[in-house]
């Protein structure tokens, strides 16, 4: 067969021609180069979809927390952000408590002693017991005739000292009683001044009754004065069998001291009872 008769149209010019191998190699490398741009850009538009994506990502979860994509200058200072660990706790005000009151500032003035006084609030009870001797209560009074209950130089003493009132009280075991007198001042000073004045001339006069015969009116007896806070109190002691108690006489000094530390002890424990109650009213 002849190439020239019944072969492939390979020009568009002269049919008995060779082909245009130089056209044909332009042609096929035009397309070969429009191929490789067109994946070359698709690749391109893919990386910057996905791109996209992750960066969107990221700002919403961003935007998500408190601070967001603020600019440097809205942040709040290092100095205004508690470090970990450091939280304050609560804060309370510095207090300074109170000073304990003092029991003796209720006995010294009648101005701060105003708990009910009477004979049975000193004297509670049919007996006392100090210093394991036990004594039993005979009877009691209390006036605020204070120059009533005394002899001698004594009225002149508690009233000159501006005495409101005195109570008294007896107590006795076997032959040996004691009445003592507690004088009530508006002072602790006033009630010094009594005692220091009291130079033993007169007697606090004696109480008998509730078991204790008559004692102390004409035979010797023994007497002592003391004070606390705004109180003084005087004893007259003796026997009740109508004779002069003598210092041989024991049980006499005994009851009379022992009277005595029980009716200071009382006068104290006032004091702190008021004292206490205050503390916790106020």
């Amino acid at each position: 067969m002849s190439y020239g008769q019944g072969g492939p149209p390979w020009g568009s010019g002269d049919s008995g021609g060779a082909p245009d191998w130089a056209a044909l190699a332009e042609a096929s490398e035009t397309r070969a180069r429009k191929k490789r741009w067109m994946m070359i850009g698709g690749a391109v538009v893919a990386t910057l979809a996905v791109g996209s994506v992750v960066a969107w990502g990221i700002v919403s979860a961003n935007s998500d927390s408190e601070a967001g994509n603020k600019p440097a200058d809205q942040l709040p200072s290092t100095a205004d952000i508690p470090s970990a660990g450091k939280t304050p706790g609560p804060s309370f005000a510095e207090t300074t408590p109170p000073p304990p009151l003092n029991p003796n500032d209720f006995i010294d003035s009648a101005a701060k002693d105003k708990a009910p006084l009477s004979a049975d609030a000193l004297y509670p009870g049919k007996t006392i017991t100090v210093g394991g001797h036990v004594y039993t209560k005979g009877a009691t009074a209390r006036t605020t005739d204070c120059a009533s209950v005394g002899t001698k130089g004594l009225p002149g003493v508690l009233k000159k000292n501006g005495c409101t009132q005195v109570i008294r009280a007896t107590y006795y075991k076997g032959d040996a009683a004691v009445t003592i007198g507690v004088a009530v001042f508006d002072t602790k000073a006033a009630a010094t001044r009594a005692k220091e004045q009291y130079d033993l001339d007169g007697v606090v006069i004696s109480l008998p009754g509730s078991g204790a015969p008559t004692f102390c009116r004409t035979t010797v007896c023994r007497q002592t004065a003391n004070s606390v806070g705004r109180y003084a109190y005087f004893t007259n002691g003796g026997l009740t069998n109508g004779k002069d108690a003598t210092k041989k006489d024991t049980a006499v000094y005994t009851l009379g001291n022992d009277l005595q530390e029980f009716t200071f002890q009382q006068i104290k424990r006032r004091g702190e009872t008021q004292a206490s109650a205050a503390a916790l009213a106020g």
